[in-house]
């Protein structure tokens, strides 16, 4: 039979379609092309790409020059643009302002890799230092609110170049998903005086059945209400609201788990598209003791239709403990 779940967050529903159930195996997907002749992300080809923001450099090269490791450079076709005025306007009913922010991409490796699994743990702890860097940075503008940080892989989801990339969008406005993550949070933390985050992984650990992979600062688990088949997310044990007041000695660490986790995905659906977004605090807000930021990791094996956007429910065919289950079995070298 069918089960209803309610995300405890933000109290959206999820329908566990047992009647509609699939094997794990069934979601493995076709493998993605690899292989570009004129890949404006790829060593030597820095002149196709804008100025770089920043980079993590071999001594002595050049900036936008060879002999970088990770570069960021801001989206030659931004969603955003930093340059002007707010200018916010009423319009009878309506609201509108400019379109202000920054739009960067985060260029992972000089090499012509499609996957952040194949990169080294070092070089996915420097990913996550610009990743931190970067906003830190940008929250210093005063008319940015929030800042976005996501990876697209794979046509279906989104991605327009295959080289592994990341991006981050700074928006002059919080988005309704972090507000209401954040209402539902402080609703709880008034409540229970606690931390909901904290308190779901204290339970996961306690049940065990949707933890996928665990260190010692960072576990990922199937969260109890999947929105989607073998979705997966990566939080610190340790209470923080805001993701790039991080200390800088668990980059490593947690370029580790996310690295183990899309090796396990990867190897299990072979290659799937995917989508992961770091949710975390607006820059504008002091240190949360009701809110703490989290990696979500989106497989792209269904289809989101009429009655997901009509509703904003989701069906999902696969429990996630069976998810959890098949992903923990995966081995991996990292």
């Amino acid at each position: 039979m069918p089960e209803l779940r309610k995300d405890p967050i933000i109290g959206r529903w999820i329908i566990i379609s047992t009647e509609r159930a699939k094997r794990p195996s069934d979601f493995i997907s076709p493998q993605r092309v690899t292989g570009s002749a004129a890949c404006p992300f790829c060593n030597g080809n820095e002149w196709m790409t804008p100025p770089e923001i920043f980079a993590f450099r071999n001594e002595n090269s050049i900036k936008d020059k060879e002999g970088w490791r990770v570069r960021v450079v801001p989206n030659k076709f931004p969603a955003l643009r930093v340059e002007g005025n707010l200018d916010k306007k009423g319009i009878g009913i309506y609201d509108r302002m400019n379109g202000i922010g920054a739009h960067e991409v985060i260029i992972e490796t000089p090499q012509h890799e499609v996957s952040i699994s194949a990169l080294t743990n070092k070089n996915i702890e420097e990913i996550i230092l610009a990743y931190m860097y970067r906003m830190r940075d940008l929250k210093q503008d005063k008319r940015l609110n929030y800042g976005m940080l996501f990876k697209n892989v794979g046509i279906s989801a989104g991605a327009s170049l295959e080289h592994s990339h990341s991006q981050l969008i700074a928006l002059p406005t919080v988005p309704k998903i972090a507000k209401e993550e954040m209402d539902g949070a402080k609703y709880f933390f008034d409540y229970r005086g606690r931390c909901i985050i904290c308190d779901m992984v204290a339970q996961e650990r306690e049940d065990g059945s949707r933890i996928i992979f665990e260190t010692e600062n960072f576990i990922a688990f199937a969260p109890y209400a999947s929105r989607f088949p073998f979705e997966t997310w990566i939080i610190p044990v340790f209470h923080q609201s805001h993701f790039e007041k991080m200390e800088e000695r668990y980059a490593y660490e947690l370029g580790k788990i996310l690295k183990t986790v899309l090796t396990k995905l990867e190897k299990s659906l072979e290659d799937p598209p995917y989508n992961y977004m770091i949710h975390t605090a607006p820059f504008n807000y002091n240190d949360l003791e009701y809110y703490h930021w989290h990696i979500e990791i989106i497989p792209r094996m269904t289809r989101v239709a009429g009655f997901e956007w009509g509703t904003d429910f989701y069906i999902n065919p696969v429990p996630p403990e069976d998810a959890s289950a098949f992903l923990r079995e995966i081995e991996t070298d990292s």
